[in-house]
């Protein structure tokens, strides 16, 4: 909807009563009124300031030309010449001039209007031809969204003093140029030497090239020391040789696929999606840190883990000053209106706790989704109407123009430098083949891709303007082209007879002190043990509240009955040991971070970390009260997502490895909704791109008769996707082993993902207890043993997990059975061989071995267990196999859990039937 409908249903006299109200007192009208005539200082002793009553005012003409201007501000994107390679789209603008109750014998008539884009006193001709050229040229325009008066100021300024086409020197034209002869000849020299060979080239939008070498040097200029960039496969390789300094004989190495990882034989990736770091110096000799993310074949996923990176470094590195640290998204046109993802960072981006102080969004708009045409992948006119939700402003610029693309990128930079916001550059170009190099277009677009085989590239259209405008000669061009093309070919040669010393990025800058895990290392966990005086300081800071916070009353109990178990019980439960952990960690020197939908309450009313004051809500965090020279504990209910919240969380637990990070889901399989990131980041970055995280998932799971929606967190998927200790996955039974677990994951000298199948019940459940010396010594214990006195009774096994244990503890307590042993797996994988070995040898007199297990028998540890412990000779407890996780009958689930039980405790256990 336009923003100024206000003023174009207006009729002049009342227009110009308001203008009146202005000039007596600002703050008197409207503020969408005072926004407007802000600027509009116009002399009233002029004739052309003539109201419809012959008062004297504002003329009719003259708000006319006012709402004229408005309009081009407004809506001149709609028929801006940004297309390169086709006629674009009919919009209506209403930009006519007898829309505005103009016409073609106001032409030659002046008005004081003109002040306003700069221009001043002019001929409605020359202010009208001044507005097509800003608004509708190679650069379209999208901002008069925006509320932000000051922004729309800078914008008026910034674009109509040049009317958006600023010159040039020769030197900066010449460096244009030369970037984009690297961006294009490097690819036409891929596409000779190695012919149908995958490389998503950028051909058709190698303005790109000089264009991000501008937003680099732009931003060092104006403070910025670190910029971390994302992007898709396409362009990917032109941008690591051209912009991060890859080497191209280490590229030509790759296509020969000449050398392997030993240390991750079986990982790796394609050359496409791979990252890399570098320090540069910019065009003018500033010093910048790149670094460009890794990234999956699954569009957009890396946005989020981009924006946890930058939120991290900026608050860690640069003392919460973003405008040390730029992030830099690059998207596919179809990909950014296609994929919810970024809606969902759009929304994140402006939040407390993820904030990054605005990014650069580029497109690279080929005007084809794979095969898709535009008009298929989206309903929205613009693929970036997204940033209307942030009022970001958009630049939708035209890729055979460099000039423009490098002035949009400049303005976007400085944008984002200034005000603090998301900016959207959309290079409308093209993509000269198909969606790869062995695609075939013309399937499906065979006249987009008639106009692109006889449309010249960007080189030469922009070499012959410079030669026109004897910026620079023919024959120094060709020689500058002669002496790259050479370059190559001596590169190539190198990485043919196999010259090139590969180097593989893993463990720099941050990460000093930490090293790749070894088998040894989870054969059996490292100590983990605090000592009791400091867990009384941090009990006491979490049981002292300052007396002026009124609390709730409940509060004050659930306070109380902490002070009572600690340091009268000596114990802890589930939320009391967590919170210990968290504060253990915070005292020597490891922030902690854990977000997720009721992170600070908790899902089930355990935690409650923050407390409130009933009378003013203020906030108080006891955790951050422990110690003078702790380090500090954030905690923040997040919006409600998934996949971009645990994204984020990914990316910041890479930028801050010698922190806890935590993410909660609110129920265990809500994580269903992150799966992408799961899948491809979490379970597999060490292996495909040497990246290690310590990131630590808490999915609540557990069988309670809530339902197929909340019992399950899908435990069974996360083992499957085990391999290589890639990842810790638990589901652990007693308070020190979740103290100890979370304190391991900071203290290993390592780091790998940890899955906690967090409970429910058992929050509250008056078994799972632990005293305090259990805390105060040893550490996380991969596998419990059954206490019980007389092993040599023991006539048969059961092996489990989680909440189940205490079901069949609680049968065989009522039951008094003696002669079943019942052994918890806390850490399902990776599994101790030792520990292992030494259970199979204590009980070796035992001939019956059975898994129990809550799920459905398709479901749960079971199929791992199958696996893992293929030579043990199990029989198998579960549910039956059910398409749900579970019933939504408690009395179903009751008669199961009912029929389950006997099952495990009979003599020779019963299939499943």
């Amino acid at each position: 909807m336009n923003k100024f409908t206000y003023i174009n249903n207006s009729n002049p006299l009342f227009v110009d009563a308001m203008f009146k109200k202005f000039k007596e007192n600002p703050d008197s009208i409207d503020l969408s009124w005072k926004m407007f005539f802000q600027g509009y200082e116009f002399a009233e002793q002029s004739s052309q300031f003539v109201s419809g009553d012959g008062a004297s005012g504002l003329s009719d003409k003259e708000v006319s030309v006012v709402k004229l201007i408005h309009g081009y501000r407004s809506r001149g994107h709609l028929i801006s010449t940004t297309n390169p390679i086709r006629q674009r789209r009919t919009h209506k603008s209403d930009l006519e001039l007898g829309y505005f109750g103009l016409s073609s014998d106001d032409l030659d008539t002046e008005f004081d209007s003109g002040s306003e884009v700069k221009i001043g006193r002019a001929p409605l001709k020359s202010i009208l031809e001044h507005l097509q050229k800003t608004y509708c040229g190679n650069i379209g325009v999208e901002f008069m969204y925006c509320r932000n008066e000051n922004l729309r100021q800078w914008l008026y300024e910034r674009m109509e003093k040049n009317a958006n086409s600023p010159e040039y020197s020769n030197e900066v034209k010449r460096h244009i140029l030369k970037k984009i002869s690297q961006g294009v000849l490097f690819e036409s020299f891929l596409q000779k030497k190695y012919v149908g060979k995958k490389r998503f080239s950028l051909e058709g939008l190698e303005a790109f090239i000089p264009s991000l070498d501008t937003a680099i040097n732009v931003a060092a200029n104006l403070g910025t020391e670190e910029v971390v960039m994302a992007m898709a496969h396409r362009g990917r390789l032109n941008v690591l040789v051209n912009i991060f300094e890859k080497s191209y004989e280490t590229i030509f190495s790759e296509f020969e696929d000449f050398h392997i990882n030993e240390t991750y034989e079986r990982g790796g990736d394609v050359k496409y999606h791979l990252g890399k770091s570098a320090d540069i110096k910019t065009v003018d000799g500033k010093p910048v840190h790149l670094s460009l993310l890794f990234n999956p074949s699954h569009l957009e996923a890396v946005g989020p883990v981009l924006q946890g990176i930058v939120h991290s470094k900026g608050h860690e590195e640069f003392g919460s000053d973003f405008k040390k640290i730029l992030p830099i998204v690059v998207h596919g046109d179809a990909a950014i209106s296609g994929q919810g993802v970024n809606y969902e960072l759009a929304n994140l981006s402006e939040l407390d706790g993820f904030g990054v102080g605005g990014s650069i969004h580029i497109v690279l708009n080929n005007q084809v989704g794979f095969t898709a045409n535009y008009k298929e992948s989206r309903s929205s006119v613009y693929c970036t109407d997204l940033a209307k939700v942030t009022e970001s402003p958009v630049f939708h610029v035209n890729a055979d123009d460099p000039l423009s693309v490098v002035h949009a990128m400049t303005m976007a930079v400085e944008i984002r430098q200034k005000f603090g916001i998301d900016v959207y550059v959309d290079i409308l170009g093209y993509r000269r083949y198909g969606h790869n190099e062995g695609d075939e277009p013309r399937f499906t677009q065979p006249k987009l891709y008639q106009s692109i085989s006889k449309h010249n590239n960007v080189y030469k259209l922009f070499l012959n303007q410079l030669v026109e405008n004897q910026d620079i000669g023919v024959d120094e061009a060709k020689l500058i082209e002669k002496s790259f093309n050479d370059l190559l070919q001596d590169k190539l040669q190198l990485a043919k007879e196999d010259k090139v010393k590969m180097q593989f990025e893993t463990l720099g800058s941050y990460w000093k002190g930490l090293r790749l895990a070894e088998q040894k290392d989870f054969e059996k966990s490292i100590a983990t043990q605090f000592s009791l005086k400091h867990l009384d300081s941090i009990a006491n800071a979490l049981t002292s509240i300052p007396e002026q916070y009124q609390l709730f009353s409940k509060m004050k109990k659930l306070i109380n009955h902490r002070l009572d178990l600690y340091f009268k019980q000596k114990k802890v439960d589930w939320a009391l040991a967590e919170l210990l952990a968290y504060g253990s960690l915070l005292i020597q020197g490891h922030s902690v971070r854990l977000s997720g939908q009721d992170s600070q309450r908790g899902t089930f009313s355990h935690r409650h970390s923050v407390i409130k004051d009933v009378e003013t809500e203020n906030s108080y965090i006891p955790l951050n009260h422990i110690a003078k020279n702790q380090a500090l504990f954030s905690v923040y209910n997040s919006m409600l997502s998934e996949y971009c919240l645990l994204g984020f969380e990914y990316g910041y637990s890479l930028a801050s490895p010698f922190s806890l990070v935590v993410w909660e889901a609110q129920f265990g399989d809500f994580a269903n909704g992150a799966q992408i990131i799961i899948d491809q980041f979490i379970s597999s970055s060490e292996y495909k791109w040497q990246r290690m995280s310590g990131l630590v998932l808490l999915l609540p799971h557990g069988y309670e008769g809530q339902g197929p929606e909340h019992s399950s967190a899908r435990f069974e998927r996360f083992l499957q996707l085990c391999a290589e200790e890639n990842m810790y996955v638990v589901n652990i039974t007693t308070p020190a082993n979740f103290f100890h677990v979370l304190r391991r994951q900071v203290k290993n000298e390592f780091r790998k993902p940890l899955v906690v199948m967090s409970p429910k019940s058992l929050l509250r459940h008056p078994k799972v207890m632990s005293s305090l010396s259990e805390l105060a010594k040893s550490g996380f214990q991969e596998i419990i043993d059954d206490t019980l006195s007389n092993i040599k009774q023991v006539k048969k096994v059961l092996l489990c997990t989680g909440k189940v244990y205490y079901d069949l503890l609680d049968f065989r307590d009522q039951h008094k059975i003696k002669d079943i042993a019942i052994i918890r797996f806390e850490q399902l994988y990776p599994l101790s061989q030792k520990q292992l070995n030494a259970l199979r040898l204590k009980y070796k007199h035992v001939k019956q071995w059975c898994w129990v297990q809550e799920e459905p028998e398709n479901m749960g540890a079971w199929t791992y267990i199958l696996r893992a412990l293929r030579n043990w000779d199990l029989d198998v407890v579960a549910r039956l196999e059910s398409a749900s996780p579970a019933t939504g009958s408690s009395k179903s689930h009751d008669k199961s859990l009912k029929d389950l039980l006997e099952r495990a405790f009979t003599k020779k256990s019963k299939k499943n039937k």
